[in-house]
């Protein structure tokens, strides 16, 4: 792309009041940016309200600003490499085309070989999202599916937020690199000069080496909370199917899982403990009609791919003593409980109890939780 082509692609994109259905009727009538710009508000109009052909006619504000920075953005020469991807470009993937608002541009950040791909997102996507505050349990399973998924060939597919986001990044992370494709692609709701949120900044930079940071808004765009419900058109999108870790009722993961039904894709749902409030979105989904989820290759199966072994966990084999502490996790089931239900449930005193607990969290079999509640980690 050289600077006019940028230029022309920039303007339009960043025209207020001219959104990407607009966009693409424009682009329809008169072909790609440049062509376009040499009419004028007449020719416009037959596409546009009156207020969009006038707003197209001039600049929009800080435009050579935008241009400048962008321009450099793009022609750094380092790690991880960067571009622009238009809805003109045979770059742009087929999956997210088909869509009903698919972006009029995409900025890219991550390892060459990905971004100069043709297409650069791969056709097994999976997109993995749910609360930015979930269970113990529910961080696990967010982080063992990714990497069981990911070791099956998949690409998953989240948005960088705290919680299941970053752990299904962190879980597709997690193994060697497959050189062929993204291991995961975060699809951000800022400009991608900037990390949001900070939390996850050396996450960010760790994506950009082995997989994609996606966003369709220009450099500079801070984290202005209307793009993130938006930015999730793209993350299942880019998918064969949706997958919701954990959600509570008002959860923006329902709101992805139904732009993926409405996409024509597959969306899966996690069940989890009657009680706990981040599964009740999960359960909604699943009286909907979503396909209950309680392995990998439930996921493989649906999609009508290969399986394959979970991978080994890093976890630590437990100490040949683990079977005294057999009774604790029993008792403790996999819903979140408290200290004096553990006692009652297992006749333990408090002090007796205590301790094995804590050795079940140094050997990250048990977690404790905010309010004095322990949960079972993982399926030990």
């Amino acid at each position: 792309m050289d600077r006019d082509e940028l230029a022309a692609w920039l303007r339009l994109a960043l025209t207020p009041g001219v959104g990407n259905g607009a966009a693409r009727r424009l682009l329809a009538a008169f072909g790609l940016p440049q062509a376009l710009f040499a009419h004028g508000e007449i020719a416009w109009r037959t596409c546009v309200t009156g207020a969009q052909a006038r707003a197209l006619a001039s600049l929009p504000e800080g435009f050579d600003n935008q241009l400048e920075q962008t321009w450099a953005w793009l022609r750094a020469d380092a790690e991880p490499a960067r571009a622009i991807v238009t809805l003109a470009d045979a770059a742009y993937p087929p999956a997210l085309l088909a869509t009903e608002d698919p972006p009029l541009l995409l900025y890219l950040l991550g390892a060459s070989r990905f971004v100069a791909a043709r297409p650069f997102a791969p056709p097994r996507c999976l997109a993995m999202v749910g609360s930015r505050n979930p269970t113990a349990q529910g961080a696990d399973h967010a982080r063992q599916f990714a990497r069981t998924l990911r070791a099956a060939g998949m690409t998953i597919v989240s948005g960088l937020a705290l919680g299941v986001d970053a752990a299904a990044h962190e879980g597709a992370l997690l193994d060697a690199p497959d050189p062929s494709t993204p291991a995961t692609i975060a699809v951000v709701g800022t400009g991608l000069d900037r990390v949001y949120p900070k939390a996850n900044q050396e996450l960010a930079h760790r994506i950009a080496r082995h997989g994609l940071l996606i966003s369709e808004y220009p450099l500079g765009t801070p984290p202005l909370p209307a793009n993130f419900p938006k930015r999730n058109r793209i993350i299942s999108g880019l998918s064969q199917g949706t997958l919701v870790v954990e959600a509570a009722l008002q959860s923006g993961s329902l709101i992805t899982a139904r732009l993926a039904a409405e996409q024509g894709r597959e969306v899966f749902a996690i069940p989890g403990s009657i009680h706990a409030p981040q599964s009740r979105g999960c359960h909604a989904l699943l009286r909907q009609g979503a396909k209950l989820v309680e392995t990998a290759q439930d996921v493989l199966e649906e999609l009508r791919l290969p399986s394959v072994a979970a991978p080994v966990s890093a976890r630590a084999e437990p100490a040949p003593a683990a079977h005294l502490h057999q009774e604790v996790l029993d008792a403790l089931g996999y819903d979140p409980m408290g200290l004096d239900a553990l006692v009652a449930r297992t006749g333990l005193d408090a002090a007796t109890l205590q301790v094995r607990l804590l050795e079940l969290e140094l050997e990250g079999r048990v977690a404790r939780l905010p309010g004095g509640l322990f949960q079972r980690v993982g399926s030990a």
